[in-house]
């Protein structure tokens, strides 16, 4: 089988034509990708037995791309507190993976969160995009805000455990059934607030094995995005932050606030 690869920060991506993947047993601590435009899929073999971890989202319900700019100054705060911060040299040792400040953000990496500290007070983690499934075998990267507060995997999370990721904007591919009825996709489009440099994306995180992991909420679309993808994160002014983050608030009253005003610019790649 032809397989095409890639490699970046350490990640190997790789294109075939099949999901089958064999002759796992050999390997620890891998990281293994398929990235294809709008659709996300990876696999990932944790250390001990060969237990295969099944990443996989579809284009329905996810936002799974976003972008930071380390050099935004509303942002500079956010990096000096994570950089202070012990978890990164303890996630790279064990993780394999690099704290992320810049460029385009994918599901698995580690960046920085806002979220309370253990007084409560507002503050900002390096944390992991991605909560195991109850299966163990799935990794899920968004949850939606009109089920959160009931699904199992979320709802504890929803209820006292939410988060701001912080983002320059994110990117989302546009998604259309071709002739055959399939869901293809299409362009890519980087989307942000209209009148922001910043987009706070709400999230929920939680803890697993000792280290902290976190979900971006999706809601119904705007009318104007709607013609690219039938979901949109859910996006906060900067005022309601502190609101959002705070344990003993309702999330249900910051739904109100959610942003929908968005600039949509098309993003050309180089082939």
């Amino acid at each position: 089988m032809m397989i095409n690869t890639r490699v970046c920060r350490d990640i190997l991506f790789f294109k075939a034509p099949s999901y089958a993947v064999h002759n796992t047993s050999g390997i620890r601590n891998k990281l293994v990708a398929l990235s294809c435009p709008g659709i996300w899929h990876s696999l990932v073999v944790q250390p001990g037995p060969a237990v295969l971890r099944i990443h996989s989202q579809k284009g329905a319900n996810m936002c799974c791309r976003y972008c930071l700019e380390k050099d935004l100054p509303e942002l500079s705060d956010v990096f000096d507190i994570v950089a202070r911060s012990a978890l990164i040299e303890k996630f790279i040792d064990t993780h394999g993976q690099p704290f992320i400040t810049h460029g385009e953000v994918r599901p698995t990496d580690i960046v920085p969160v806002i979220a309370p500290n253990s007084k409560g007070i507002r503050s900002a983690f390096p944390m992991q995009w991605g909560f195991l499934a109850p299966d163990n075998r799935r990794t899920l990267f968004n949850a939606r805000v009109e089920t959160a507060n009931i699904k199992p995997v979320f709802k504890d999370a929803w209820k006292s455990r939410r988060c701001i990721v912080p983002a320059s904007c994110y990117y989302e591919w546009q998604h259309f059934k071709g002739p055959d009825g399939r869901v293809k996709t299409g362009d890519k489009y980087a989307i942000q607030p209209a009148g922001c440099t910043v987009t706070w994306l709400c999230g929920l995180y939680r803890i697993e094995d000792g280290y902290p992991v976190f979900v971006i909420l999706t809601r119904e679309p705007s009318s104007e995005l709607r013609r690219i993808h039938d979901r949109m994160p859910l996006i906060l002014p900067k005022e309601r932050i502190d609101a959002w983050i705070d344990p003993s608030s309702k999330p249900e009253d910051a739904l109100q606030y959610a942003l929908s005003d968005m600039i949509i610019e098309k993003v050309l790649e180089c082939s």
